[in-house]
């Protein structure tokens, strides 16, 4: 038996070593194909499974932590029924930047292996780095999450209160500020902020 493995374990290397010998042009060119076609619908259909809220709220750590605030929020419930799922805010929608935030994010199961915030009062003593390392990575990137739904191009200063109309206004011509400048607290409740410099 083992015998037979061997030869046919040797016959199927000799195959994988020089398949131009066994195979057509034609056919591996088509096979390849095929198998490019099959692991890019892969790849896209396991990238989109893991970029659903469902998949997000999967762990107990964010269901039962930001999860929980999200609800209390006009981005999860409003008049016009809009909704903003965790992937919204923090996963580009652009394919390059989608695939550059996923790897990023892959440190996050480390977090879940060792238990990192297993616990309310875990999550609680780490929850300002947490966030402040989120705030990071929007300023970095102009927030553009946030720009994927909100664009001052369509902004009616108007219809927003004096305050917020002025403070958008300026902003948008002098550019100097984003949206996770003001907006930190948005979607989450802020952590203990006492120590940490404001501006």
């Amino acid at each position: 038996m083992l015998a037979r493995l061997r030869v046919l374990a040797r016959r199927y290397w000799q195959v994988l070593r020089r398949p131009s010998v066994h195979f057509s042009l034609g056919f591996l060119t088509i096979g390849g194909f095929i198998a490019g076609v099959v692991f890019w619908g892969a790849f896209n259909t396991a990238l989109e499974a893991t970029n659903s809220e469902a998949f997000c709220t999967s762990c107990h750590e964010m269901r039962d932590n930001v999860f929980e605030e999200l609800k209390h929020t006009i981005h999860y419930s409003n008049r016009s029924g809009v909704r903003a799922t965790c992937p919204d805010c923090h996963v580009p929608h652009q394919w390059t930047d989608k695939i550059a935030r996923k790897m990023q994010a892959s440190k996050e199961v480390w977090g879940k292996l060792f238990g990192t915030i297993n616990t309310r009062e875990k999550f609680l003593e780490k929850r300002l780095e947490l966030a402040a390392h989120e705030w990071q990575r929007l300023k970095a990137n102009d927030s553009l999450e946030c720009r994927n739904c909100h664009n001052f191009a369509y902004m009616d200063f108007t219809r927003q209160s004096p305050r917020a109309g002025q403070i958008h206004a300026r902003w948008l011509q002098e550019g100097d500020k984003t949206c996770i400048d003001c907006h930190k607290g948005v979607a989450h409740r802020l952590p203990d902020m006492a120590g940490v410099p404001q501006g």
